[in-house]
């Protein structure tokens, strides 16, 4: 109803005139967030074929000059949105780190043209947010297959994994493809909020074989889902969360999650004074249990203001 009008003069209804009540500072400019990341080739790959990347995205506001009654508008206002995706890049020579590093690449450019701002009131906009996650996803996916087209020798069926984690105030939206993974540490538990997409996992999905039996299944490793070799027919698992104080949320590729037993990230991320002590550790244990894959650990620590 922007261009409600009255219906007895038709005219626009008059402007109400301002009032000295400066919009509130929005909740996710306050919000404090610790990040750690860590990575390593591993002991058997002569390449790093996981790529990650954290970022900030911000508007804001800064008052230069007004004649307007103190406290109409804000001197300054700010919102703040915190991304955190991990990549593992497959396919042959180097083929999986061209893989990777184009679709973090791919993802920011994406970013940098879109016009509007979607994310300041995350429950009015959370399906819009979704979708665009989506959307991104498969352009990205495309611009892979596209990018592969032109160097077949070297680059065809080169694929990854990518999982997203995007949050606005304490708004979280979720996106994921492949077999890397999300985890949220909270008030001394665990929780795994993705699904490999693996052809293992999904024999235990339908109850051909049991949970237990995944992780040593022929075909744990073999994907059902990726970014690239599939233009733009990806599915893509997408989901919101609320984050409260004190939540952790690791992102991280399966050179982790191989060697190392929930059970001990969640005792490593809870013993780690800072974000990057914590994701340090957990690339020295996976090393320790043999290192046999690359491995990428990104982690964010949460904090809320009280009011």
């Amino acid at each position: 109803m922007s261009d409600a009008k009255s219906s007895e003069t038709g005219e626009y209804p008059p402007l109400k005139p301002p009032q000295n009540t400066a919009p509130p500072k929005a909740m996710s400019s306050r919000v404090e967030v610790d990040f750690g990341t860590a990575s390593h080739a591993g002991y058997f790959r002569q390449n790093n074929e996981d790529s990650y990347l954290v970022a900030r995205v911000e508007r804001s506001l800064t008052t230069v000059a007004t004649n307007l009654p103190g406290g109409c508008i804000p001197d300054q206002f700010s919102e703040r949105t915190f991304g955190m995706v991990v990549a593992d890049g497959l396919g042959g020579s180097a083929a999986g780190e061209v893989a990777s590093q184009t679709a973090l690449s791919a993802l920011v450019n994406l970013v940098l043209h879109t016009p509007d701002w979607i994310m300041r009131d995350s429950g009015a906009e959370a399906e819009r947010v979704m979708n665009r996650m989506v959307d991104r996803y498969r352009r990205i996916g495309v611009a892979l297959d596209s990018l592969a087209g032109g160097d077949p020798d070297e680059l065809a069926g080169m694929a990854t994994t990518l999982t997203l984690a995007v949050s606005n105030g304490a708004d979280l939206f979720l996106s994921h493809v492949g077999d890397s993974r999300a985890y949220l540490f909270r008030e001394g538990e665990l929780f795994r909020l993705t699904h490999d997409h693996t052809y293992a996992q999904e024999l235990a999905d339908h109850g051909l074989i049991r949970q237990d039996e995944v992780a040593t299944n022929r075909f744990h490793h073999a994907l059902t889902r990726t970014v690239g070799n599939r233009g733009s027919e990806i599915d893509v698992d997408v989901r919101q969360l609320l984050l409260r104080d004190g939540d952790q949320l690791l992102l991280c590729t399966d050179g982790l999650t191989e060697m190392v037993p929930n059970g001990e990230i969640q005792k490593l991320l809870e013993s780690g004074a800072t974000a990057t002590e914590s994701c340090q550790s957990l690339i020295e244990a996976a090393l320790a249990a043999g290192g046999k894959d690359n491995v990428t650990a990104v982690l964010a620590r949460y904090r809320f203001p009280a009011t």
